[in-house]
């Protein structure tokens, strides 16, 4: 079972310091028919200008993943972290028992395109935690980038029985999805454009997948995407 999610049906705001679109329910933007797909609760994503960004504001009992496309963004968290988030980079926050933070742009020329990713974790009252990691970005290749298994060191761990995967597509790619018929998907198109069991997606769409047993993606252009395999 496929349903499209199509970019121009987000939740669209434009603040002029910020731009943002919502795949599913966030903030003043209310959708009762899209509350979160399974544990996936927010997609946002946001272009922030030159020297503007969010505050100190709170966070908690949410696994937060930050991707930047291109620019760069600034964290500060309550935890004593301290980063800049570059293109490549995913960061992990792990709000638990509760966090501050604030993110900027810091240039003050160049925007910021990011998707802000929330997840809900499997219980509640986890010590906060914080992690950032680079990734090689190998064409043609499914990244895994979070999950709660313990595989390596060369992963973001979440508090969720889910999985993250990143991958940037050549025009032509055949690609059969790790996704088994007791598990659910979403594809997040960043850029490009793809094919699905006939469905085509192009940037900022997205896909729900259930009962589905390694769906086959097809690559229309070169495209960068996110896939989540989820409980």
């Amino acid at each position: 079972m496929f349903k499209i999610r199509k970019s121009a049906d987000r939740g669209h705001f434009d603040h002029g310091w910020l731009n943002t679109y919502h795949s599913f329910s966030f903030g003043r933007y209310l959708d009762r028919n899209q509350m979160g797909f399974r544990c996936l609760r927010v997609i946002n994503e946001d272009v922030v200008v030159g020297g503007q960004g969010f505050g100190k504001h709170p966070h908690d009992n949410m696994e937060i993943i930050t991707y930047v496309v291109s620019g760069e963004l600034k964290h500060e968290d309550s935890m004593g972290n301290g980063s800049i988030i570059k293109p490549g980079d995913f960061q992990q926050m792990s709000a638990g028992t509760g966090v501050f933070h604030s993110e900027f742009n810091p240039s003050e020329t160049n925007p910021v395109h990011l998707y802000q990713i929330w997840i809900e974790p499997d219980q509640s009252g986890y010590t906060p935690s914080y992690d950032q990691k680079s990734f090689p970005n190998n064409k043609n290749l499914l990244t895994l980038i979070a999950s709660k298994k313990e595989i390596g060191s060369d992963i973001i761990k979440i508090n969720q029985d889910a999985n993250l995967y990143y991958a940037h597509y050549e025009s032509g790619q055949e690609v059969l999805l790790p996704l088994d018929l007791n598990r659910y998907g979403w594809i997040q198109v960043i850029s490009g454009e793809i094919e699905i069991a006939g469905l085509k997606l192009t940037n900022g769409d997205g896909l729900a997948i259930s009962e589905e047993d390694k769906p086959k993606l097809s690559v229309l252009s070169e495209s960068k995407v996110l896939f989540f395999d989820l409980p």
